[in-house]
């Protein structure tokens, strides 16, 4: 028999704050093997948005924070490739379920490589593990936590699981009727007919509507319902009790109390430890939907002259309990940042005599002691992944360092401790040289100053034309909190 796998040392407590409990909470594990990280995926029916995004991108910003700090993870994340939406989309399109789901698939794997997003070392889809999901509905039925209905579907029996509720913190009452989601909207994740109201589907009797995709089962032809497959399939890849699950908080109810229940209910052991959940991504100060025309995609802002390194630092600059204001404004302000952030990592690599390439060579794993000079970053994501801290101290700590740069090993200690910091905000460096200063002509400089005034004086209107003004003449401004900058566009 092999050698059990070692694991080096864990150096910082990391801290997260676990749903369940309400509670800001220290991870820890009951052995040396890796850490259990179940997220829910995408529907693959179409591109994911970039509110899909911001929950996958703070989740991936997580799992690196656990790496830095020494822990093997075992990441899973689901792909939903059977539901209502991706059925009646697949058959409008004359398609089978499978060709339909295999090319938003491809997409949303194409759209995480540009985000920088590290793979999962498990992505189940749900038609590949339909016989897991029987099992697991058998086991339910065995034990009375659920029925069969007239129509051969099955469904969970909600009396018969009194701790019902725990994670949502809704009493009996409020979960008579999961017509509303942990979001305040309408649940329709997954759209069934109940015998009972609270009850939920696991397994749904083959309609008309549904073509082909049907599969047999010990209650006739028929398919999962929505929140079966996480159960079944985290449970084959994790184990029947793991650390850490996360989702969007639109998720928290029903799907992750349905989860709960119906895995609990199986096995009778704790389901997971630590519920992580991210909160919703707003569009200019409001509800982000299709009908406003602001639910906007990765591909949608590429069209629009952004880059995916920006949106990435946009949609993991902020803390992941609050949501987040998604404006073009604020995208700017990330190219702006990102473009700081180059010029300072490239300057103290040039004091050291590093070059680029060295640079992306060097370790990201953080010592078991505290770091010499980026210790505030590193302790900002790991207490309760605060990013916007760790941003924020990032930028100062490299501003002294330019400022006054270390001598010796020293700077070379920086430069690691900088890689480290980086790689686990998934941040990419594009290493521009120190911008020589630009030969501006008079009347850009005027034409700067007078849009400055118009913003200080809240004239928009003059302030946007006067910015298109610069533009249509090759140049471009960047604002800060005090001024403003001017590039060649």
């Amino acid at each position: 028999m092999p050698p059990a796998p070692t694991y080096p040392p864990f150096q910082m407590k990391i801290q997260l704050h676990n749903t369940l409990t309400n509670q800001r909470e220290d991870i820890s594990t009951d052995g040396p093997g890796p850490i259990g990280f179940y997220c829910c995926g995408p529907t693959v029916y179409g591109p994911a948005h970039i509110g899909n995004f911001r929950t996958f991108l703070l989740q991936d910003v997580f799992r690196r924070v656990l790496e830095m700090e020494g822990h093997a993870v075992n990441h899973v994340r689901n792909l939903t490739d059977v539901d209502d939406k991706t059925i009646r989309q697949s058959l409008a399109e004359g398609r089978s379920l499978l060709e339909f789901t295999q090319k938003w698939t491809d997409k949303f794997h194409a759209d995480c490589a540009r985000l920088n997003m590290r793979p999962p070392h498990g992505e189940p889809a749900a038609t590949g593990h339909i016989q897991e999901q029987i099992d697991l509905i058998a086991r339910l039925v065995e034990q009375d936590h659920a029925y069969t209905a007239p129509d051969g579907s099955v469904y969970f029996r909600i009396a018969s699981f009194p701790q019902y509720g725990r994670l949502s913190n809704l009493d009996c009452r409020q979960t008579q009727t999961q017509s509303t989601s942990s979001s305040g909207e309408r649940n329709d994740a997954d759209e069934y007919d109940r015998e009972t109201v609270a009850d939920f589907a696991l397994w749904k009797a083959h309609k008309e509507e549904d073509g082909d995709n049907a599969w047999d089962s010990p209650w006739g032809r028929g398919r999962p319902g929505w929140h079966i497959e996480c159960s079944a399939m985290s449970m084959k890849y994790l184990g029947e009790s793991f650390e850490i699950h996360g989702g969007g908080i639109d998720l928290c109810f029903p799907h992750h109390e349905n989860e709960i229940a119906q895995s609990e209910a199986a096995t009778g052991q704790p389901f997971v430890r630590y519920w992580f959940h991210c909160a919703h991504l707003m569009v200019d100060g409001g509800k982000m939907s299709k009908s406003l025309g602001n639910l906007y995609t990765l591909d949608d802002l590429l069209e629009r002259g952004h880059t995916a390194r920006e949106l990435r630092y946009l949609l993991t600059s902020g803390s992941y309990r609050q949501p987040l204001n998604f404006t073009f404004q604020g995208l700017n302000a990330a190219r702006s940042a990102l473009e700081k952030l180059d010029r300072a990592a490239a300057a103290l690599c040039g004091t050291a005599g590093l070059t680029p390439e060295a640079f992306q060579t060097l370790p990201t794993t953080a010592p078991e002691g505290d770091m010499t000079f980026f210790q505030k970053s590193r302790a900002d994501l790991c207490r309760d992944l605060n990013t916007s801290a760790a941003l924020g101290n990032l930028f100062s700590t490299l501003k002294k360092l330019n400022a006054n740069p270390p001598e010796g090993d020293a700077i070379r200690t920086a430069l690691s401790e900088l890689a480290t910091v980086l790689a686990a905000l998934g941040i990419t460096l594009e290493f521009l040289e120190e911008a020589p200063a630009a030969d501006i002509p008079d009347d850009i400089r005027q034409l700067a100053e007078q849009r400055w005034q118009a913003k200080q004086a809240r004239d928009w209107a003059a302030a946007d034309q006067l910015r298109d003004d610069l533009l249509a003449k090759g140049w471009k401004i960047l604002d800060r909190k005090d001024g403003y900058d001017i590039e060649p566009a």
